[in-house]
């Protein structure tokens, strides 16, 4: 009897295409429109986004000019993290602005693709635009890198496990 083959699980990949970006790619096992539904549904993000630690979603208003607030935490405190969409067209591109209340004032843009693989997986290219390089470095050694891939870790299980695809959760 032949066994099923896993799909090979793939880690984040980081780099700094200009001096003030840093551009993330991951590819999940899943469905655009269901990685889509993780990434604008709150309470599918308070599952995954947060590196396992609790995440209360104060605000999620998934539309153009809209306000979003996560508060996640953690051992060591409360991290509040907050923005606006400044473009919201499912399931292809999210674009947002960024804050965390560990760096008040320093306000980037995550602009997100959602590209579809084919065979039952999805790409998401997300490229963070600073407005100097000292606020991209700044980023880079907040240790941004090791809580993506805790958090991408936690949606790859959530996904694995069917959250996210409609009429779920």
């Amino acid at each position: 009897m032949a066994t099923p083959m896993k799909k090979p699980v793939v880690t984040s990949t980081v780099s700094t295409p200009t001096d003030r970006e840093i551009r993330v790619e991951r590819v999940f096992n899943a469905p655009r429109e269901t990685v889509w539904r993780a990434f604008t549904d709150p309470k599918l993000i308070a599952q995954w986004w947060g590196r396992g630690n609790r995440l209360v979603i104060e605000r999620m208003e998934v539309e153009r000019g809209g306000h979003w607030r996560f508060v996640e935490h953690a051992p060591n405190g409360a991290h509040g993290f907050e923005g606006r969409f400044r473009e919201v067209a499912p399931p292809e591109r999210l674009a947002q602005t960024f804050e965390w209340d560990g760096m008040p004032g320093y306000v980037s843009v995550t602009t997100s693709a959602f590209e579809e693989l084919g065979d039952g997986r999805t790409k998401v290219i997300s490229t963070m635009l600073f407005h100097t390089t000292e606020e991209r470095n700044g980023m880079l050694n907040s240790g941004m890198e090791r809580g993506l891939n805790e958090s991408y870790a936690a949606l790859d299980r959530l996904l694995r496990n069917g959250g996210g695809r409609t009429g779920e959760r």
